[in-house]
């Protein structure tokens, strides 16, 4: 019995080791990948990830595991999949709330470009944009105008950065903003990882008459370094789940609406 226990702990320290190269190396990976990978059931998987997000070597998110850093986010192609349905409900969910005929900021992110996906089938809106994917996706509605932000492009994202970026967007008054955000504090601080990025979303925020902020869930438990301003900088809050208890009283204190994208 006891030979049996010490093989299996041998067996889980040698897939926790490697489970952690992978992370580092990728960026991000499913449960399902490494259960197939590993040989084992996905509940397996499950408690060795939540065994090494207790140990601070990964951050569980839902669907897998990525690099627990305030410093470094996860590389674009994974976040593209990371909660992809989870994205795609709750851009449904925005762009109930666009009526035609409006002027809209979109920043940088995976979420944000799903809302924009969504939008391709309303009629005659304007947009303003720093990120390029977001802007290729729109154009391809002749009955939208769409105007990208001049500046520096990031070849990681395509997203647009600098001074020049955030002078152009400062021309603007927009209806709408529709912000994307990597990580929400216990107090309702938003925070990302990259300094000239959040200057941007800044700039939308201060030239926008509403601001829709959208975060799935897995925001709510990330941490990274640079300070974006407050949730309650927002107007309305769109989501996957239902916020945690204390984030939700400091929106209900500020008068932030919550949409809960529902399954």
């Amino acid at each position: 019995m006891d030979a049996e226990g010490s093989g299996e702990s041998r067996s889980a320290e040698g897939r926790h080791a490697e489970i952690i190269a992978l992370v580092r190396q990728r960026g991000f990976v499913t449960n399902e990948d490494l259960a197939q990978r590993f040989q084992v059931t996905v509940q397996t998987i499950r408690r060795d990830l939540a065994q090494l997000s207790d140990a601070g070597h990964v951050s569980r998110f839902h669907g897998g595991a990525g690099l627990p850093s305030s410093v470094e986010n996860i590389d674009y192609s994974a976040r593209k999949v990371l909660n992809l349905n989870e994205k795609r409900r709750i851009a449904r969910l925005v762009a109930q709330h666009i009526p035609p005929h409006s002027s809209l900021f979109i920043n940088i992110g995976t979420t944000t470009e799903a809302v924009a996906r969504e939008l391709l089938n309303h009629k005659d809106l304007r947009f303003i944009t720093n990120n390029l994917n977001v802007a290729l996706l729109l154009a391809t509605n002749p009955g939208f105008s769409v105007v990208i932000a001049g500046g520096t492009v990031r070849n990681r994202d395509g997203g647009v950065v600098g001074q020049s970026a955030n002078d152009m967007i400062g021309q603007f008054r927009v209806d709408v903003a529709v912000i994307g955000i990597s990580g929400i504090d216990e107090d309702g601080t938003l925070l990302d990882y990259d300094y000239d990025e959040v200057r941007a979303a800044q700039t939308i925020v201060r030239n926008a008459r509403q601001v829709f902020l959208v975060a799935d869930h897995t925001k709510f438990s990330r941490r990274p370094m640079v300070r974006a301003g407050s949730i309650t900088s927002a107007s309305a809050l769109f989501t996957d789940q239902p916020v945690p208890e204390r984030i939700r009283a400091l929106l209900d204190a500020h008068d932030v609406k919550v949409h809960v994208a529902a399954d």
